[in-house]
């Protein structure tokens, strides 16, 4: 980074990392792009039908063991509906089938790392002896691998590491909320913004609550990729700049004016 001939730096990864490279690119002023953590929010409203959108929501959370940077971190889900969900997530939590690619029907590999693993272990211990409930899993798997049971934590409230940090990890606390406002209000309350979602067969209301949420990309009824035609970037400690379509392309370029003035006679 301290070389004079690149003029900008694309960076993903962590946000300590982040801010290493822009302050090392700041004394050059090179240019960068950092895509870094997110501690992504997803906000069931109280039309949702749990049963319609159970496996979509677990997938946005779980997909690669949640080792994905806009992957679901925690989920805001109505009183009424609060028990419901839990229910269902734990149900298609102890259905997955763990284990080495190599196996048939597997859905969720390993963790990259012992290191990571434990982190994701760390976190869920830290929230049971907090009080909170392993609805689902909370354990790691014998054998070969890093392997972590996919875990969903319920009777959890911010302050608690589980829901105010990135567990990048197969690890899911879903939180009640009596007040729409309230909710959206805590999604917002972090350092991070990089993706959320909101899930309700209202698209209407939903855009309405997603124009709410302070982050880069927000999905409605979905927890899919960005599109490679699509922006994608994050606000806040979760990024600078987007990467993807002619605006990311553009983040490699400078503008470069030419002025012609009036013919001299």
């Amino acid at each position: 980074m301290s070389h004079p001939t690149p003029r900008k730096i694309a960076f993903t990864g962590s946000i300590p990392t982040g801010k290493a490279v822009a302050v090392a690119a700041a004394h050059d002023l090179k240019r960068v792009t950092l895509e870094l953590g997110g501690n992504d929010a997803a906000i069931v409203l109280d039309d949702a039908d749990i049963d319609r959108i159970v496996e979509s929501l677990f997938m946005s959370a779980f997909a690669n063991s949640g080792q994905i940077c806009e992957a679901t971190n925690r989920v805001y889900v109505p009183e009424r509906l609060y028990g419901k969900l839990v229910d269902a997530l734990a149900d298609r939590a102890r259905a997955a089938r763990v284990g080495s690619g190599l196996e048939p029907d597997v859905e969720l590999g390993p963790l990259t790392t012992d290191f990571q693993r434990d982190h994701v272990e760390d976190l869920v211990r830290e929230a049971k002896a907090a009080g909170a409930t392993i609805a689902a899993g909370g354990h790691r798997l014998p054998g070969d691998g890093y392997f972590f049971e996919p875990t969903i934590i319920s009777d959890v409230q911010e302050g608690t590491r589980i829901v105010d940090e990135e567990q990048f990890g197969p690890a899911l606390p879903v939180i009640p909320y009596r007040d729409l406002a309230d909710a959206v209000q805590r999604a917002n309350a972090t350092t991070y913004g990089l993706a959320g979602s909101v899930w309700s067969p209202d698209i209407d209301r939903a855009r309405a609550v997603a124009a709410r949420l302070v982050v880069g990309r927000v999905k409605i009824n979905s927890g899919g990729l960005p599109s490679p035609e699509a922006p994608f970037g994050g606000v806040k400690w979760s990024g600078v700049g987007v990467e993807n379509g002619p605006w990311g392309l553009e983040e490699y370029t400078d503008l470069h004016v030419t002025e012609i003035g009036a013919t001299p006679q």
